[in-house]
């Protein structure tokens, strides 16, 4: 099994990464594949309507020519997708949201390549407005027919300064039981 957890965060190592490794350690710990492919930061721009790749067909996006177009092969190719973002002004950062609006076009437009993959959400956020984020980025599952994967309590993390998440010891305790429940499932549905 193949797992990529996308980090919309502009800070490449910071709480919402801490969020993301806590996630994907029972899973690698299974022996299964995982990888953190940082957005947040990066030449990432949302989508243009421009219906290219519902004519084209193959799988890509014709209307920007940026870091998204690199990474979509990886994420179609995975089993499960995990999606991480900082909470900014009650909802995802812009990178994720460019993600979100580009990885959903295309999928849709190309025989719903997201179509029952596992996907779960992942937010960090300083006080509040996490669970718009949260349902922010579960809206991308439940339109692209992907199995959504929850934990002992919702997805989220508490901290502002670098690293302090890692203090959030209920939310680190969720990613771990979260990943131990993408495990299983995955488990499950490779029978």
């Amino acid at each position: 099994m193949e797992v990529v957890a996308i980090n919309g965060s502009p800070r490449r190592d910071g709480n919402t990464y801490e969020m993301l490794q806590a996630a994907i350690k029972p899973i690698a710990d299974a022996g299964h594949t995982c990888e953190i492919i940082n957005i947040g930061a990066k030449d990432v721009r949302g989508c243009t309507g421009c219906g290219k790749c519902r004519e084209i067909k193959d799988g890509n996006c014709h209307g920007r020519k940026d870091y998204l177009n690199e990474i979509m092969p990886k994420v179609f190719k995975a089993d499960v997708i995990i999606l991480g973002s900082p909470t900014y002004f009650a909802d995802v950062s812009a990178e994720m949201k460019a993600f979100i609006d580009r990885i959903g076009y295309v999928a849709r437009s190309n025989d719903d390549l997201l179509k029952r993959k596992l996907g779960a959400a992942v937010v960090v956020a300083r006080r509040e407005g996490g669970i718009h984020a949260f349902d922010t980025m579960n809206h991308l599952f439940t339109i692209s027919q992907m199995i959504t994967v929850g934990s002992s309590y919702w997805n989220d993390g508490f901290g502002s300064g670098k690293g302090m998440v890692a203090e959030d010891a209920e939310a680190m305790d969720v990613m771990t039981t979260l990943g131990h429940n993408i495990a299983w499932l995955a488990e499950k549905l490779e029978k």
